[in-house]
Parts: structure tokens; C-alpha cells; sequence
């Protein structure tokens, strides 16, 4: 069989929808052939504007034409579900959608946009979904789509760490005998890392630091904010990291934690870094909101909590540093649980099945 993917997102391009598609075709069985149209040299979306994505219609066409493929994936569902329905009426093809979250929920706004979105989702073969909330939201969108519809959360694969990093760390912010709580992401409202500086101040346990990795445009404002709190010193910005840097620092932590919320429709859709934390067999805390629950099962390899509430982000925090031998558990059921379920070899051939029962 031969398959397409057009996404406007992968690599070099750094992000999880990025990493989600190369991590697939990576580990696709190799009895099926791909061909991949992306938007990293600007072929399928061009200058702003409402038609900036008319180069699309003439990238996806000339690639049907010269491969022939038996069915093509689309990365988003806007614009690029607009091409394929656009391009069906003079060359009619099977094609499926990936939808991650905001990409839908985004979508479902603007009426004229819910219109064409209820359009492609019908004439679509196949919907992809990585994560149980956004199913839910197309589900209350468009109930008869049931049969359609392919849950496929993204994998996650163990990463390399470096003693010398970690060496490096410990002595550089003087981590040595105090509990290490790490996050790492994109500094945005919706990872809540805001919230998880406010529970700082309420946590009862006193031995810990608080490792905080990452850039975005909440930098300024998250140091402001713990500037001003009594323990800043035990608040750390580690700025940007490389893999190696990222692995060294889940291995070094004792728990990781991410309370991600849901703000107006922008919502966590999985979090792969909670998996990624759980195969260095550390506990989590995420926060109960968008899909991660699929990521995060209460008590078993970690602790949700409501991302808006300090309070209950300290009572977690300091459950999990107070009882060692707890957070030992989560981690090693944690990984346990992600080398089972979420191999990525595994979802590819899950999503392959899926697409042979067509």
C-alpha cells in the first residue's frame, strides 16, 4: 500500500503534532510505502491572507497525480481538509484526518468554519483522534461520526541521559540532598506552571528545588512572579535544553509536574512528557484537564490535580515528597505502563490495522 501524509507540521520543526507524525511513519511496518508533502520549504502554505494556503491546492494535486497513493493522511483539518475536499470533486481519493485538540476545538469557534469542518469530517474515510478529549468534543459536534472515529494516543520512547549533566546540575544549583521537582515545556498560560510557583508557598515539606525548564512568552512574567515569592532562591530557570540536558534532568528529578489547564479551548491534548517522565520511572502530577488523562491515571502512575487550585497542587507535592516509597511506586507502575501501551512500533501498527479493516 501507499500512503500520503500532508501536514503542515514536522520536523525540523520542534513540537509533539511534529513528533507524532515522524515517530508514525518512522515505525511504519515496512511492507507499506510513504510519501510525505510538508510545509517546511513553504509548498503547501505561503504569505498571510485568507487564501495563503492556495499553494496547497496545486502541491497536493501534482503529488496524486504522480503517486497514485491509496490513501492520504492529513495533518490538520484546516486548511488542509479544505484542499482534499476541494480536490475530491475533479479527482476523487480516500483520506483520512489527524485531529490533536486545538486544531478542532479552534475550529468549531466560527460558524463558517463548523460549516466546512462538518463538510470534510463527512467526506472523510477515516478520523484520527490522539487523544480521548478532543473524541469527545467531535462526538458532541457530530454524533454520527462514531464509526469513523480511531483513538491513537502518541508514543513515547526513552530517551539517553548523561551522568556528567547530571553531575554538572547538581553542583551548579546545588541540587545534592534536597527532593528535585522538575517541568520542562512551552513557558504559556496553559501549562500552568504559574499555578505550581503559587503552591510552592503552601507546601509543608521544606527539603526540595524547584528545576523549571523551558522559553516562551511567559518567561518574564513566571520570573517576575518568582522574584516576589519568599522562596525564590529555591526556584531555579534552567532556560532551553537540548534531549540529552531533557533526560538528564527527568532522571535527576525525584517528581515531575505539569498542571496544564484548559483556557478558552487551548488545552493540553496528551503530554508526552508525562510518559517520557514515567520511563525514568519518576511519579507525575498533571493537572485534570484537556486529554491528559490519557497520559495521567490517578494513583497509578501519577497524581492529578486541579490545575487551578494551589492548594490541591501542594497537598500532591508534598504527598509524593513525604512518601518516597509512594512516588517510587507510580514510577515503576508509570513505566511499566508506557513500554506496554504507548511503544510507538506499537500505535503504528495499531493505526495500520485499523486502516486495512477499512
Amino acid at each position: 500500500m501507499k500512503l500520503l501524509l500532508c501536514t503542515l507540521e514536522y520536523p525540523p520543526q520542534i513540537g509533539g503534532v511534529a513528533n507524532y507524525y515522524a515517530n508514525l511513519l518512522k515505525n511504519w511496518p515496512q511492507e507499506d510505502s510513504w510519501v510525505l508533502l510538508n510545509n517546511n520549504h513553504g509548498d503547501l502554505v505561503g504569505s498571510k491572507g485568507p487564501w495563503c494556503w492556495r499553494k496547497a491546492i496545486f502541491s497536493l494535486w501534482r503529488v496524486l497525480r504522480r503517486e497514485k497513493p491509496d490513501f492520504v493522511f492529513l495533518g490538520q483539518i484546516l486548511p488542509l481538509g479544505t484542499v482534499a475536499l476541494l480536490l475530491n470533486f475533479i479527482f476523487p481519493f480516500k483520506f483520512g484526518i489527524f485531529l490533536h485538540g486545538m486544531d478542532l476545538s479552534f475550529a468549531l469557534k466560527i460558524s463558517r468554519k463548523r460549516w466546512l469542518t462538518r463538510l470534510i469530517l463527512k467526506k472523510a474515510q477515516l478520523i484520527v483522534c490522539a487523544n480521548s478529549r478532543v473524541r469527545e468534543i467531535l462526538l458532541s459536534f457530530l454524533p454520527d461520526s462514531q464509526d469513523k472515529i480511531f483513538l491513537l494516543h502518541p508514543g513515547a520512547s526513552v530517551g539517553q541521559s548523561d551522568a556528567k549533566i547530571q553531575a554538572d546540575y547538581r553542583e551548579r544549583y546545588d541540587l545534592s540532598g534536597k527532593k528535585i521537582i522538575f517541568s520542562i515545556g512551552r513557558l504559556v498560560k496553559r501549562k500552568g506552571f504559574d499555578q505550581v510557583i503559587k503552591a510552592l508557598e503552601l507546601v509543608k515539606y521544606s527539603n526540595w528545588l524547584y528545576l523549571l525548564a523551558g522559553n516562551g512568552p511567559e518567561m518574564i512574567a513566571l520570573k517576575e512572579q518568582a522574584a516576589q515569592s519568599p522562596l525564590a532562591n529555591k526556584i531555579i530557570f534552567a532556560g532551553l535544553l537540548n534531549e540529552k540536558e531533557k533526560w538528564s534532568c527527568l532522571n535527576l528529578c525525584d517528581i515531575f509536574i505539569s498542571s496544564s489547564r484548559d483556557l478558552d479551548g487551548d488545552f493540553e491534548g496528551f503530554g508526552i512528557v508525562y510518559l517520557e517522565a514515567n520511563l525514568m520511572s519518576k511519579a507525575v502530577i498533571a493537572g485534570r484537564s484537556g486529554g491528559v488523562g490519557d497520559a495521567v491515571i490517578d494513583g497509578l502512575n501519577g497524581l492529578l490535580v486541579d490545575p487551578e487550585d494551589p492548594q490541591d497542587i501542594a497537598k500532591a507535592l508534598d504527598r509524593l515528597m513525604s512518601n518516597p516509597e509512594e512516588a517510587t511506586a507510580l514510577g515503576v507502575r508509570g513505566r511499566e505502563r508506557a513500554e506496554k501501551n504507548f511503544s510507538w512500533p506499537g500505535q503504528a501498527k495499531k493505526l495500520k490495522e485499523r486502516l486495512n479493516n477499512l
